[in-house]
């Protein structure tokens, strides 16, 4: 499913029409440019490769090895979105993804990586209880107790809940509402908290939940179609002057007849 990739900006707060206030998260989601399209037949699935983020001089090399493919310039961003059988017919290279793939109101998936809180024990990582602040207990207040069994199996399982690295990891945030859009500012307001940090990388996609509907890829901005209308509305005007111009040398004809 086609999405976008963005960049979390902070939250603040939007007001309805009834004075109603919203929390909202702003994601700034520059237009994606389309780098590759990946297939069955070369790749063994169908997916598009996207760039985003300001260009960039130095590269790896195995990113460099994608951008010359198509020979496009070098992006600090590259994320792949698997596609059906009708996006891959709408689809072409070198083509923007924009804001305007979404539509307001709809219900959206947001990924990303959490904020990293360093080592954590069990009580902040995993809401654990704490034991007895007395009764005998003097060092042990905020451990975990007993972690093994008996002498069968008489080892640790694997899973464990334990101290450790807490946060830092990708988490996907489901069927959140799009409130509202800029598209002249590529902005897209989200109701609520996300995931990470302001200026860590999001990736917005139609909720997996949602019913499925074919929608277009490269939407017509309403900018195209205005100047659309003014070229339609100019071509008369154009042809005008040329018909007053049959016009006079019609009546200048007639008249040097009946002069004669």
């Amino acid at each position: 499913m086609i999405g976008i990739i963005g960049k979390k900006c902070g939250m603040t707060r939007i007001f309805t029409e009834d004075g109603k206030s919203i929390p909202v998260t702003i994601v700034q989601a520059n237009p994606n440019v389309i780098n590759r399209i990946k297939t069955k037949k070369s790749d063994g699935y169908d997916a598009i490769q996207v760039t985003s983020g300001i260009l960039k001089s130095k590269n790896s090399k195995p990113n460099k090895g994608q951008f010359n493919i198509n020979n496009s310039e070098s992006s600090t961003k590259l994320h792949e979105f698997r596609i059906n059988n009708y996006e891959l017919d709408k689809v072409e290279a070198g083509k923007e993804i924009s804001v305007g793939y979404f539509s307001k109101g709809e219900k959206v998936d947001v990924s990303g990586t959490t904020i990293g809180k360093g080592y954590a024990g069990v009580i902040k990582r995993h809401n654990f209880s704490m034991q007895d602040a007395t009764h005998g207990n003097s060092l042990a207040h905020r451990a975990h107790g007993s972690i093994g069994q008996n002498q069968t199996p008489g080892r640790v399982f694997k899973g464990k809940k334990m101290s450790g690295h807490m946060g830092n990891v990708k988490r996907t945030m489901q069927n959140l509402e799009l409130v509202e859009i800029d598209s002249d500012r590529n902005l897209l307001f989200i109701k609520g908290s996300i995931v990470g940090h302001n200026n860590s990388d999001i990736v917005v996609t139609p909720a997996i939940k949602s019913e499925f509907k074919e929608r277009e890829i490269f939407p017509i901005v309403e900018e195209e179609i205005l100047e659309s209308a003014e070229e339609t509305t100019d071509t008369p005007e154009a042809a005008a002057p040329e018909a007053e111009e049959t016009m006079e040398t019609a009546h200048s004809s007639e008249a040097e007849k009946t002069d004669k």
